[in-house]
């Protein structure tokens, strides 16, 4: 185990020596991807900076992670892993697979007890607590040198129930809606929808007219189960409460499900039903959607592809509903370390060293990646302001600068607990409403079904002693 666990001295040397050392200045990595445009604005990528490690670390360091939407990052990554790897005497191997992969991944791992030391997901992991280790300390750690972690992070890697932060989240990624400017401007809506209903409205119109439809999931993949849950907030519906009881069954929730079969008859096609996480960034992309809800990644393959569609794409906050106006994160980051693991400490010392650098990270992902503790990405506000990779107009992010309150974990107004995390994994809620939708079940039947399938999780789970309420 390294010393900063157990040492405030170590941690003290450690950030005496991080306030030294800089890797120098890295260049914008080329990427064989149709999302590098290849232009810049001359803004320099930032510095990364190297601290040793509080105890010496050797053998081996497996990562798993996803292959991400903005593939640039993934160049950066694997570079920077392996250059830390080299310098403090480490055997790094990353692996990429596509973010669906990796809950059943982790499954067969935990189940035989081998496999990499490091895994990152793009949502709550939450479900697999028993099976990985307390990062207590390195969040810890990471608290005591950058300050307070974003609570939207915080509830999305820590079970209140039990105390034990079963990942570490460093950072996050804002889900605002794309729209195509054109198509709104000519229904009277330039600036785009600020509600569910100017949503239908517009989008009804657009349809109608243009033969445009708008994308929102209902499938059992990660966009599905984010906006649903964006949708049912916006009208005071959940899941649970703060207290994690079980509240799916209420007026709220029955009348987002009524919103969203009107929506659906009016403005979406069928494709919705059998959508994967990439759809509607390739239905954006060739111009075949009006809005979808997504991070800036459809937008940033459109500046490669289809520069038309990325110049006429442009963005809202979370739309206002009868109650609020709040969207889940689009990714929310979750590294955790299984019990089978072997290289413990140096995975440890990587997260810190990672999020030390998250600047880079947020950069080489082309303004994707948020940071989970602000003060490491300064620079973060000017870049929205004024995009280093070519928006035109070159402010068209500007309005991400302020998601935090907009923003809510999974689970929320309660935590993302291990019931949380099954109910997610499981789409329940994408599931809840497609049947209802389709005309297989009323609003009222589908939401009563899916109470009965939350309430089971949260009883197991509750049982072992996971779950408070």
């Amino acid at each position: 185990m390294s010393d900063f666990l157990t040492s405030q001295h170590s941690r003290r040397d450690v950030l005496r020596a991080a306030a030294a050392i800089t890797l120098g200045s890295v260049a914008l990595g080329a990427c064989a991807s149709e999302e590098d445009t290849g232009e810049t604005t001359g803004v320099q990528a930032p510095q990364e900076t190297f601290s040793e490690p509080s105890t010496k670390l050797s053998g081996d360091l497996k990562i798993l992670l996803w292959s991400h939407f903005v593939p640039n990052h993934d160049v950066w990554f694997d570079r920077f892993a392996r250059d830390w790897g080299s310098r403090v005497g480490v055997n790094v191997t990353v692996d990429h697979i596509d973010q669906a992969q990796i809950p059943t991944r982790i499954a067969a791992e935990i189940q035989a007890r081998q496999g990499h030391d490091l895994i990152q997901y793009i949502a709550t992991l939450s479900q697999f607590e028993p099976s990985v280790l307390d990062q207590r300390d390195l969040v810890s750690e990471a608290t005591g040198r950058w300050g307070r972690q974003l609570p939207l992070c915080e509830k999305s890697s820590l079970n209140p129930a039990t105390g034990k932060f079963y990942a570490y989240s460093p950072g996050w990624v804002p889900d605002p809606g794309n729209y195509r400017r054109s198509l709104w401007e000519a229904v009277g809506m330039p600036n785009g929808p600020t509600t569910w209903d100017e949503l239908l409205t517009g989008a009804a119109q657009i349809k109608n007219s243009k033969g445009v439809p708008l994308g929102l999931g209902m499938s059992q993949e990660i966009d599905s189960n984010m906006v649903l849950r964006a949708l049912m907030w916006s009208f005071g519906a959940s899941e649970q409460d703060a207290n994690e009881r079980v509240t799916i069954n209420s007026p709220e929730t029955i009348a987002a499900v009524e919103y969203m079969t009107k929506l659906y008859q009016q403005a979406m096609t069928p494709e919705v039903f059998s959508w994967n996480a990439a759809s509607n960034n390739q239905g954006l992309v060739a111009g075949k959607m009006s809005y979808i809800v997504n991070s800036i990644s459809a937008w940033r393959t459109a500046a490669g592809s289809n520069p038309t569609v990325a110049d006429d794409t442009f963005f809202v906050p979370a739309l206002r509903g009868p109650e609020t106006a709040l969207a889940a994160q689009h990714v929310l980051y979750n590294w955790i370390i299984p019990q089978h693991a072997t290289g413990v400490p140096a995975a440890k010392e990587f997260l810190l060293h990672y999020t030390a650098n998250f600047a880079s990270a947020t950069y080489q992902s082309k303004l994707y990646d948020f940071s989970a503790w602000s003060k490491l990405t300064p620079e973060l506000p000017n870049w929205l302001a004024n995009d280093p990779f070519g928006s035109r107009p070159p402010d068209k992010l500007k309005l991400l600068a302020d998601a935090i309150p907009w923003s809510a974990n999974i689970g929320h107004p309660g935590p993302a607990s291990t019931a949380i995390g099954e109910v997610f994994s499981t789409f329940v809620i994408p599931n809840m409403f497609a049947r209802a939708v389709r005309g297989e079940a009323t609003p009222q039947q589908s939401v009563a079904e899916a109470e009965g399938q939350i309430n089971a999780v949260f009883a197991k789970w509750r049982a072992a002693g996971l779950v408070g309420g």
